[in-house]
């Protein structure tokens, strides 16, 4: 999107299922897992800008070796910066020992990163903390194997405070209130009384030294998640490695965030994105599964997997907005889906340019609008082709046909994001001319007076960088109009499942809604709404009910459309401007299986969701700006 928000985490993991020597002699190498995990995470960077992170853990390798390995970084490129550094402690690990290059045994006992098990993570900062203390994976150490406990994840916790106080009467002392680190301890103490129940279970048929085996073996993991996850709220995907080599998935009930997962004999991997776990094992879309909502896909110790329910099950609500910007657009499904919400727009752009074809011009900003921009020329060549149809039944003959058979949409690449100019002036009265000059134009293919602009984009959040720079940009060039087209529905409230935006007075969609209210006098409304927020949150009753839906009750999608137009519309602009959003019903119909639109409804999948939108509002009007979650 033109608009920079921040993005999705995104989580990598790997269980080699045969013997280490088995990946050795069939691959050549020791790092085997390390190498598909680089790629695993390779193909997800377009998840996640602020850090990286990756844990190994090797299994059966004897007491006095170190058995996990952990490396993270915030450096700008951290996911090359991390495999260098490990390529070259392998390096440096088997210098002089080129014999025992084979020797799968001593590389576990004596080179890093050589485990059967590997986790890796992809971090945007959902709290303005960006250092290697706050990138995943988190750890959670123990002298007990079964013990420790290596997390990462894509998530947000909207009861983050609630489950705080439930570690606090645990008899837990936390350090931090992070969601992260609330859900890493809270999950890490019920492992801890699982481990103490298989130990009490068996302690008087075998010493304190045969335990460990016992302990590892019978360990219920679904257990350990019913336990600890029966009161999370939030979107979540979360990964967790344990000590002895078990590992889990778990995923949130509503399905909001994604996971999938491939196996065959030799591995099990998952990753939030089906593209990677294709490019990294050479597989079949149709063999790669989704993990099903409110499920965790288990791995134990001997490589075997299934799937089980943790959590009580509640309707699908698989975020749509992976599918319309976050998820790689390599996906077939992904594609399919994008390029339908373009096609899907046509009746409005057709009706917004008089269906004046000939002195329309199509383009696109940013490159990933590119697929809903094909399914929009997709739609007007349908378009044209059931009008040249029409024309031939009807009779219609000589020039006028001719006429009818040579117009095409005039596609041309208008608009290109300058990758070399940055935007890290602080001064704001400079700011400004440096952004506008973060994207370059094409000149000499508008023609002055007569041409109208259609430009797509994935979604309008802000409309600051529309304002600032693009239309500006594109008002340089001379057209009678420009028309900016959302394939986007209006995001009108705020994230707190694991997207960056988390405050009302961000979205230009709301600040149209008060507009739109001053200018009707109704101003009024907003503190009605405010005072019902204001009493469901003191009576503890914010989480039954979205209150702020009541700004935007009073005007339909085309008027707050309009109003977003006249915000965004730069005062020297000379064209006509026109703003054309998606609509909810087209969202539904192009991604039917992701109708997860709390952005755009305010219909939010969990209680926490509501609870979180009504304190927004309330620190909109009380002038916080900080998160409501």
């Amino acid at each position: 999107m033109s608009d920079s928000i921040k993005h999705e985490c995104g989580i990598a993991m790997i269980r080699l299922r045969k013997p280490y020597e088995y990946y050795i002699e069939k691959y050549g190498t020791a790092l085997y897992g390390i190498n598909k995990l680089y790629l695993m995470m390779e193909k997800q960077s377009n998840r996640g800008q602020d850090g990286a992170g990756v844990a190994t853990i090797k299994l059966n390798v004897p007491p006095g070796s170190r058995y996990i390995s952990r490396y993270r970084s915030t450096d700008p490129q951290p996911i090359a910066r991390i495999f260098q550094k490990i390529h070259k402690k392998y390096k440096k690990s088997v210098k002089g020992h080129k014999d025992k290059l084979q020797d799968a045994q001593w590389l576990k006992e004596h080179v890093a990163f050589t485990g059967e098990l590997l986790l890796g993570h992809l971090r945007y900062g959902t709290h303005g903390l960006n250092s290697v203390e706050n990138c995943h994976p988190f750890l959670r150490q123990s002298n007990w194997r079964s013990r420790n406990l290596v997390m990462a994840g894509n998530f947000n916790m909207t009861n983050v405070d609630e489950l705080f106080g439930k570690l606090i009467s645990l008899g837990q002392h936390p350090k931090e209130k992070m969601d992260t680190v609330t859900v890493m301890e809270k999950i890490g103490h019920f492992l801890d009384e699982e481990n103490q129940r298989i130990f009490d279970l068996y302690k008087d048929q075998y010493t304190n030294a045969e335990m460990s085996p016992i302990i590892e073996t019978k360990m219920d993991i679904p257990r350990v998640l019913r336990r600890s996850c029966r009161d999370f709220d939030g979107g979540y995907a979360m990964a967790g490695i344990i000590g002895h080599g078990a590992s889990f998935v778990a995923r949130d009930p509503a399905g909001i965030r994604p996971a999938y997962y491939y196996a065959d004999d030799e591995v099990v991997v998952v990753a939030s994105e089906r593209p990677a776990i294709k490019m990294a094992f050479g597989t079949d879309y149709n063999d790669i599964k989704e993990i099903k909502p409110g499920h965790a896909l288990v791995i134990n110790k001997e490589g075997g997997f299934s799937e089980h329910s943790f959590i009580e099950k509640i309707e699908k609500k698989s975020c749509s907005f992976e599918r319309i910007y976050f998820s790689r657009g390599t996906d077939p499904l992904i594609y399919q889906e994008r390029k339908e919400l373009g096609r899907l727009l046509v009746p409005q752009v057709l009706e917004a340019i008089d269906y004046d074809l000939g002195n329309t011009i199509f383009s696109y900003v940013p490159n990933t609008a590119e697929t809903s921009f094909l399914g929009l020329m997709k739609g007007m060549d349908e378009y044209q082709a059931g009008k040249r149809h029409q024309a031939i039944e009807e009779g219609i003959k000589g020039e006028a046909l001719q006429n009818l058979l040579s117009i095409r949409p005039r596609v041309e690449k208008l608009v290109i994001k300058d990758a070399k100019t940055r935007t890290f002036i602080t001064d704001d009265d400079h700011r400004d001319d440096l952004v506008s000059q973060g994207y370059d134009t094409t000149y000499g293919v508008v023609r002055r007076g007569q041409d109208t602009i259609v430009l797509v984009d994935d979604s309008v959040v802000r409309g600051t960088t529309l304002e600032k720079s693009i239309l500006k940009m594109l008002d340089k060039l001379g057209p009678k109009k420009i028309i900016i087209v959302s394939s986007a529905p209006q995001i009108r409230y705020p994230d707190c499942y694991g997207i960056d935006m988390s405050k009302v007075k961000e979205f230009v969609a709301f600040r149209a809604a008060l507009a739109l209210l001053e200018e009707r006098g109704q101003s009024d409304l907003l503190y009605n709404v405010l005072e019902e927020c204001r009493s469901a949150i003191w009576n503890d009753r914010a989480h039954e009910q979205n209150f702020v839906k009541a700004v935007y009750d009073g005007f339909t999608d085309r008027e707050i459309s309009r109003k977003v137009a006249q915000i965004i519309r730069p005062a020297s602009l000379n064209a006509e401007l026109d703003v054309i959003f998606q609509t909810v019903h087209s969202l539904h119909q192009a991604c039917p299986n992701h109708t997860g639109d709390w952005y755009f409804t305010g219909n939010y999948p969990t209680p926490g969701g509501n609870r979180v939108v009504n304190k927004a509002f309330v620190n909109y009007m009380s002038g916080v700006s900080v998160r409501a979650y």
